[in-house]
């Protein structure tokens, strides 16, 4: 039997700076755009809800309280609302949804994780997935993950897995996936990634400074050639407004503006198996569509069809976790319980989280909405 085809949407998204909200109901207008164009996967960006703390990369920890403050009153929890908007939107269009998102959990008012969401065209959540190790200055914000979600979302369009950003350096987590049969290979980005500030009369970014763009796609690239996999590396956009929001917020606003301005915009785009960039189609917010190897300066989606046969002829040559294994030799072990602060003997385990049909007053509102945050253009 013929493996399917997947119409896959990648969302190079600029949430609302810091509003849950009104990034739930962006991240729904462009579900809706993309079931419109036959979608059946619709990926959003690392931390797309409510965005990445890109302030912690410029600034000094004692400078960055307020940002913490307000980026753990936005996160969303997944039982919650907005997760629960975007799983009937899902549901009701018949897409899947590959969400980034800050959560919050009920056990305490300021642990928060970076993690994603593959959400199914039934509105179930299929993997929910907290990153392992928060990379470099991160780790002010969000906690470690647990190996819980290193799952494969195995569906009628094909096996789909997710890894958060420096994840896919990690070659044992993306083994995990790969081990699982995985087709598909989702990779989100933050927009920018500084590790160095700028200097006086540099212009540009701080020389010396990590490459993200050319990093990112390196590591998408080997994935899909190791995985004989599908990529879909899906970045954040990082406009004026979220720049603005950040630096009203600083001592030196004109200062954080220039030095957020400098760095490049991470890529949106898709790999075949053989790790190379894929042709696709371009769709701007003002309607504009062309063909297009990728995203990165402007906000949009790009669309492909990912056909899943063209994932059989490379494991002829190197099945990793097949044919070119050794697994006499070699021997993974992976924990994927999850972890709890505390275990009380009284307590059920955790029951799925039920898709609500009925639109409730905030799905209303979002409904609403729609027109106005993006029309859908032919």
């Amino acid at each position: 039997m013929a493996l399917p085809k997947l119409k896959a949407a990648a969302c190079h998204l600029a949430p609302v700076f810091l509003s849950a909200y009104k990034t739930t109901e962006k991240t729904i207008s462009f579900i809706h755009y993309a079931a419109a164009k036959s979608a059946k996967l619709v990926v959003f960006p690392e931390s797309s809800i409510p965005g990445f703390p890109y302030w912690s990369s410029i600034l000094a920890p004692s400078q960055g309280h307020d940002f913490f403050k307000q980026i753990a009153r936005q996160s969303v929890y997944v039982d919650g609302e907005e997760i629960g908007a975007i799983r009937r939107a899902a549901s009701r269009l018949g897409v899947m949804v590959s969400l980034g998102i800050s959560e919050k959990v009920r056990y305490s008012s300021a642990t928060l994780f970076n993690s994603n969401l593959i959400i199914g065209d039934n509105g179930q959540i299929l993997v929910h997935h907290r990153k392992l190790m928060p990379t470099f200055f991160e780790k002010l914000t969000w906690s470690p993950g647990d190996g819980y979600g290193l799952r494969v979302a195995d569906t009628k369009h094909g096996k789909i897995g997710a890894l958060i950003c420096g994840e896919n350096t990690n070659p044992l987590a993306r083994y995990a996936l790969m081990a699982q049969g995985e087709q598909v290979h989702i990779s989100t980005w933050p927009a920018i990634w500084p590790t160095r500030l700028p200097k006086k009369g540099e212009t540009g970014p701080a020389v010396g400074n990590y490459d993200n763009v050319k990093s990112n796609t390196t590591r998408a690239a080997a994935h899909c050639f190791e995985a004989k996999c599908f990529g879909i590396q899906c970045a954040g956009f990082l406009d004026e407004a979220n720049i603005e929001g950040i630096a009203a917020m600083t001592e030196d606003p004109q200062q954080t503006r220039k030095i957020l301005s400098s760095y490049p915009q991470a890529l949106t785009q898709f790999l075949d198996p053989d790790g190379q960039v894929i042709d696709s189609h371009a769709f701007t917010l003002m309607g504009a569509r062309r063909t297009a190897a990728w995203l990165d300066n402007e906000e949009g989606i790009l669309l492909a069809t990912l056909d899943l046969n063209k994932c059989v002829e490379g494991k002829q040559y190197h099945d990793v976790v097949g044919g070119y294994q050794r697994l006499d030799v070699f021997s993974l072990q992976i924990n994927r319980r999850r972890l709890r602060p505390a275990t009380f003997k009284d307590q059920d385990p955790d029951p799925p989280i039920p898709v609500e049909k009925q639109k409730d007053q905030k799905d209303l509102g979002l409904e609403a909405s729609l027109q106005r945050a993006l029309k859908v253009h032919d």
